[in-house]
């Protein structure tokens, strides 16, 4: 074998799991992810399954940030034996015990002893990075490798890798792009291209299409309270815990402010008693996980984007402001579900999970998708099989779907609606442009972590734009 080389443990039959091994020499490599199957990806028993592969010689662990598909067999990686660093970002370091926190009590064990002594081995293996610095991972003669952090523009902290090789008398640059975020993101910074890569493994979760305008999902979003309003209707938007739910915040937090600015103006445009009063709309976060994310998210406001921080500095809160309401208890839960079921006060709720699999967000869908005063809007990808899936599908036409959130049949007489635009992934025009790097661009480009037609599309579009640059380039996918 030549070194360095790939090989590939996950993220390569669909959009799930990427977990991606640089092999440095015949005992020597590192693990960029180490992600869990989900949905359609995963086969029968992923999150309890083994490793799958040797440990031997992994000298740490870099996460590119934290959610499950790229963090959720770590559990199965410490049963295996590995001691070693986990190399993440400075945010991704404060937010990666909260998530296997989560799911660790959710498929391992609750107990509170055992759930302090599993968080106090995580956080003695985690070792926070700051974004732009390099940091030597191996040093030894004949061989060198150090890693970069830079900013993916996915999720607070996400970052994608830059692994400089020096191996005998040869200098190789790869590159794994982590998850990428799309353009426009309203509390990230952008993504700035790497200035080199010899070889970039590359994400192509929406390698095939474009995202609209963030000006159109901001009106599409406000368009969907104003029906929830006037048909004194709850609007239902399953959301996963980190990424989505704080950028959601922040723009619902955002239409709120321009709507009391109005009104201060135009006191009139409000009669007492109207159903389209905004002021009175409660905004209810129903997932304990969300929250103490949210909380971070507000602690680690310097890493937001410039516009994002100026709120923050100007005295406005865009993730803990007064019309929004933060559910804990189960209890309280139940007691939110009946009232909005029974009552006609209009209200938005977002609640995990994004794919209506488990969660909260199933005893609201239980309860409302029988009355056409509500809506349920979905902001994120709905794995095929899920029972995200089937209410989307359902979307635009009234009638029966079989939903596996307790086997029944349910009428769906809710109105349903897909926002575009809320993607956290780069598209295709993204993903190129990230591959021409700030030079020349990447000389080899492995494609991973999106579906099998998918990634033949980005295949193409990197092929032909990169026959218009006369430049050397391959494409592969593993």
């Amino acid at each position: 074998m030549e070194y360095p080389s790939l090989s590939h443990h996950g993220g390569t039959r669909g959009v799930t799991g990427s977990c991606h091994q640089l092999h440095l020499g015949p005992s020597t490599s590192l693990l960029v992810d180490c992600g869990l199957e989900q949905g359609s990806d995963a086969p029968p028993g992923a999150e309890s399954a083994p490793l799958g592969f040797d440990i031997q010689g992994i000298q740490a662990l870099v996460i590119t940030h934290v959610h499950l598909d790229h963090v959720g067999r770590i559990p199965a990686l410490l049963a295996a034996g590995y001691r070693g660093p986990i190399l993440c970002s400075e945010p991704s370091a404060r937010l990666l015990p909260l998530v296997l926190e989560d799911a660790y009590k959710l498929s391992i064990s609750s107990e509170p002893a055992q759930v302090a002594r599993y968080l106090d081995f995580i956080r003695d293996l985690i070792v926070p990075l700051p974004f732009e610095q390099w940091h030597t991972v191996v040093e030894r003669p004949g061989l060198a490798c150090r890693i970069r952090l830079q900013r993916a523009g996915h999720l607070l902290g996400s970052a994608y890798v830059e692994c400089d090789i020096q191996h005998e008398q040869t200098n190789t640059r790869y590159v794994f792009s982590g998850d990428l975020g799309a353009c426009g993101n309203p509390l990230l910074r952008p993504v700035q291209p790497p200035e080199r890569a010899d070889v970039l493994v590359l994400e192509s979760t929406y390698g095939d299409r474009l995202h609209p305008q963030a000006d159109d999902r901001r009106q599409r979003l406000e368009d969907a309270i104003d029906r929830a309003l006037a048909d004194k209707g709850t609007l239902l938007i399953p959301a996963f815990s980190l990424g989505r739910t704080q950028e959601l915040l922040y723009e619902l937090e955002d239409i709120l402010h321009r709507k009391a600015l109005l009104n201060r103006a135009d006191p009139d445009q409000i009669a007492d008693g109207d159903p389209l009063d905004w002021s009175q709309l409660p905004i209810i976060l129903d997932s304990p996980l969300a929250q103490r994310i949210t909380a971070v998210y507000r602690e680690l406001h310097d890493y937001w984007n410039a516009e994002a921080r100026a709120r923050f500095v100007e005295g406005r809160d865009p993730l803990r402001f007064s019309q929004l309401v933060s559910v804990d208890s189960h209890a309280k839960h139940q007691q939110v579900v009946n009232y909005l079921k029974s009552t006609g006060r209009p209200a938005i709720v977002i609640a995990g999970n994004g794919m209506c699999t488990g969660g909260r967000i199933v005893n609201y869908l239980k309860a409302m998708l029988g009355d056409p005063r509500h809506e349920v809007m979905f902001v994120g990808y709905q794995a095929k099989g899920t029972p995200g899936a089937v209410i989307q599908a359902s979307e635009g036409a009234e009638g029966f779907v079989q939903l596996d959130m307790d086997g029944r049949m349910h009428e769906v007489r809710a109105k349903v609606i897909s926002m575009r635009g809320y993607s956290g992934h780069a598209d295709q025009a993204d993903l190129v442009r990230f591959a021409l790097c700030t030079g020349l661009p990447a000389r080899k480009v492995v494609l991973v972590h999106g579906e099998a037609q998918v990634k033949q599309a980005l295949a193409r579009a990197l092929v032909s734009r990169c026959s218009l640059l006369d430049k050397a380039f391959s494409v592969s996918i593993p």
